[in-house]
C-alpha cells in the first residue's frame, strides 16, 4: 500500500531481529516503549485464523506529547505513536502514520512544529531498525 498518510521503510532483516532491536533504538532515539502487540497471537487468542507475522509498537516522546497536548487534548485519542512491522512480498516492513498528518485532523496548528519533529524522529527510529 502506497499512501501518502504512512511512512515506510522496508528491510531485508528477519522480522524477529528487527522486534528484537526496536526497544533499543527506540531508546537510543530518547521515546520511550509504551507497550507491544503481537496481533497474530492476539487474533489466535480469540480463536481465529491469522497467519501473517505483525508487531506494534507504542512509542512516546513524554515532553513532546505534552507540549502538543498542553495545546490540544483531544489529539490524546491518536496518542502514542505506533510503529508497525509486518512482512510483505519477503521483506520486513515498518510503517507509522505521518505525526503531521495525525495533527492535521485536529486541526491543532499551533503544534505542528512539534508533529514534524516527532516526525523526523519516528523516521530516524525506523530507518536505524531497517538498516
Amino acid at each position: 500500500m502506497n499512501s501518502d498518510a504512512l511512512i515506510t521503510r522496508r528491510s531485508r532483516r528477519p522480522l524477529e531481529q528487527v522486534c528484537a532491536q526496536l526497544p533499543d533504538i527506540v531508546q537510543k532515539h530518547k521515546f520511550g516503549l509504551l507497550g507491544t502487540h503481537d496481533l497474530k497471537e492476539k487474533i489466535q487468542s480469540k480463536g481465529l485464523q491469522f497467519e501473517r507475522e505483525c508487531r506494534v509498537f507504542e512509542v512516546c516522546s513524554p515532553a513532546q506529547a505534552k507540549a502538543v497536548l498542553d495545546r490540544a487534548i483531544e489529539v490524546s485519542t491518536a496518542l502514542p505513536c505506533r510503529i508497525a512491522v509486518y512482512q510483505e512480498a519477503g521483506d520486513t516492513v515498518l510503517a507509522t502514520i505521518k505525526p503531521t498528518t495525525l495533527l492535521g485532523l485536529f486541526g491543532a496548528g499551533e503544534a505542528r512544529g512539534i508533529a514534524e519533529e516527532v516526525e523526523r524522529s519516528m523516521v530516524a527510529i525506523m530507518d536505524d531498525a531497517a538498516r
